[in-house]
């Protein structure tokens, strides 16, 4: 889950993106909130006058927290709608290591990881060049949203399932970050699993 508030650009409307999803959209609006929903699944909340119903600061994406869910929680059922929200709090940036790296069966530029997250293995096809196994890396899990904007999902690359994407510094939004490409590869101060923009 995601929120997205930006109060001069915009107005005073919260954001909420529970499911990103393409295609059709069907808007249902009671009182100061609309449902979006996707196939009849909901994808979505849009609350309007929300610095009336939580403390909002920054613009752009939010850090969710558990009085922020809380309080969109309550704006959602007073305006009638009987969805439950389920935010995940856990660091969607966290230290992974490479255990193995494999060819790509379809593309020549691409490999594919198994990446260690401490809670869980997981399979990310990357295009770096300088990707080995045995490095530390930064690794960005599903739902993460990059400082781009753009939210990371389960995907399928050339054929071959990618939960994640292993960051270089400039997709982090590092100051003095090269120009070449290549991934951020960490030192082995850094623990697997700890968030990295914790340490």
């Amino acid at each position: 889950m995601n929120l997205f508030y930006n109060k001069e650009a915009v107005g005073d409307v919260a954001f909420l993106q529970i499911n990103p999803t393409e295609g059709e959209y069907n808007y249902v609006t009671q009182g100061d909130v609309v449902e979006i929903q996707n196939d009849g699944e909901v994808v979505g909340y849009n609350i309007f006058n929300a610095s009336n119903k939580a403390t909002l600061t920054g613009n752009g994406h939010i850090k969710l927290t558990e009085t922020l869910v809380q309080a969109f929680q309550k704006a959602i059922e007073a305006a009638g709608f009987t969805y439950k929200l389920d935010a995940d709090f856990t660091p969607k940036f966290v230290v992974g290591y490479v255990e193995t790296k494999d060819k790509h069966p379809d593309a020549d530029k691409l490999s594919v990881l198994s990446v260690d997250v401490a809670t869980e293995k997981l399979q990310i096809v990357c295009g770096a060049p300088n990707v080995e196994a045995g490095q530390k890396v930064v690794v960005a899990k599903v739902g993460a949203v990059m400082p781009s904007g753009m939210v990371i999902k389960d995907a399928e690359l050339r054929g071959v399932a990618s939960s994640g994407m292993i960051c270089s510094m400039k997709e982090l939004g590092l100051p003095n970050a090269p120009q070449e490409k290549g991934i951020m590869v960490l030192s082995d101060d850094y623990t697997v699993g700890q968030s990295f923009f914790e340490v």
